[in-house]
């Protein structure tokens, strides 16, 4: 077994690569090189590289061996837009070290969790070239835009291939106050509708005339915002309905409108399905007498991973590396692992804190990335060197 010394990730190695790729300006989806850097060292490490690429997003499926159990690294290469670059301490692509911080933008989402990819499997082949299954990337630059084309395109595929995943770590920004307090097994889903209820318009001096949908609506709306869809359970929190734009009326001030337009969200736990959510949504406009249409948009279910070999593997890791007792989490909005769930039972995303992601000055620290590193190398490890490895339900 590799003593601890062997187990060290070089730290300039992964910051440096960190750095190298916040440097490329990869705003959603234009990848700007950056898996072409990724697919040129894991071509050198005996990686098959396959570029899966849909309309402007740029994405990778990366395979090294080809017999089970298949543990893949999952995330993404794009970020969100700078914001105004004058609020930044420093060019938001130009990667700066200061007060042990790496500044720059995607330096916590996920550039840092990336380059920890990378060399973690770096380190590992080169001690274990022959090592036991396969190790595979999946990368995308459309996580933070649509996500229509990016990582539900190469699944879609390797779908249609009959491949599946056995583990799959995804590197998205779960720590809370440190790297390794929280991992993310499972996210919520989110069902969203667009719902147009029905009046008739007519002169605001004439309510006899017309018919307010707006004054029609507001008794249902209450209703649905005092609703208890579901408990929840002993791992996510109760789902929940929020209305994010309301828009009725003509911008006149004398008209009474003939319509009014609500958008909507439930984000919701395995507690209940999309099905009761919809019944129950309409049952509650019926029994208002609502005159109304409801565009429904599914776009993401729940998922979840329990106790087993993948979870067993990062709390031995996350101890090791850290001394703390990870947390499982499904809190937050969700993420790629939507999809990989389709052909993956066990998820699991653990990066970097996410204290900063998406905001001006987003930042990590600078010595977490080595040790972030280090959890991904032993992770992988422990199910690929481990002939024992179990799956308890």
């Amino acid at each position: 077994m590799p003593t601890d010394n062997d187990r060290q990730t070089a730290p300039d190695a992964t910051v440096a690569l960190a750095e190298e790729l916040i440097a490329r300006r990869s705003v959603t989806p234009d990848d700007a090189g950056c898996l072409t850097i990724v697919a040129e060292r894991l071509t050198a490490i005996g990686f098959v590289c396959e570029f899966m690429n849909r309309g402007p997003v740029s994405n990778l499926w990366a395979r090294r061996g080809d017999s089970p159990p298949l543990l893949c690294l999952a995330g993404h290469t794009d970020v969100v837009p700078s914001g105004p670059f004058e609020q930044w301490r420093n060019d938001p692509f130009q990667p700066v070290q200061k007060d042990g911080m790496l500044y720059g933008r995607g330096a916590a989402d996920m550039k840092g969790a990336l380059a920890a990819f990378v060399t973690a499997v770096e380190a590992f082949v080169a001690a274990r070239p022959a090592h036991r299954g396969s190790l595979a990337f999946l990368l995308t630059s459309d996580e933070e835009g649509d996500a229509v084309d990016g990582t539900v395109a190469v699944t879609d595929t390797l779908r249609r291939r009959g491949e599946s995943i056995d583990y799959c770590i995804v590197g998205e920004p779960s720590a809370v106050r440190a790297l390794g307090d929280t991992a993310k097994n499972g996210r919520r889903g989110s069902l969203s509708g667009k719902l147009t209820v029905k009046g008739i318009q007519g002169h605001i001096a004439y309510p006899h005339l017309a018919k307010n949908p707006i004054h029609l609506l507001a008794p249902a709306l209450a209703e649905l915002a005092g609703t208890v869809w579901d408990q929840g359970n002993a791992f996510f929190p109760p789902t929940t309905w929020q209305v994010s734009n309301i828009h009725g009326g003509t911008g006149a001030g004398n008209v009474i409108p003939g319509e009014v337009r609500v958008d909507f969200n439930f984000r919701f736990a395995t507690a209940s399905t999309p099905e009761q959510l919809r019944h129950r949504l309409c049952a509650i406009l019926d029994r208002h007498g609502l005159s109304h249409d409801i565009a429904w948009t599914l776009s993401a279910k729940p998922f979840l991973t329990g106790r087993g070999a993948l979870i067993d593997a990062a709390r031995a890791a996350i101890r090791a590396e850290t001394g703390l007792e990870v947390e499982l989490s499904t809190s937050g909005g969700t993420s790629d692992g939507r999809f990989i769930a389709e052909i993956c039972p066990q998820i699991l995303e653990i990066g970097p804190v996410n204290a900063t992601i998406h905001q001006i000055d987003e930042c990590v620290e600078v010595a977490a990335l080595p040790r972030l590193a280090g959890i991904y190398r032993r992770i992988i490890e422990q199910l690929l060197e481990n002939d024992d490895v179990c799956d308890d339900a």
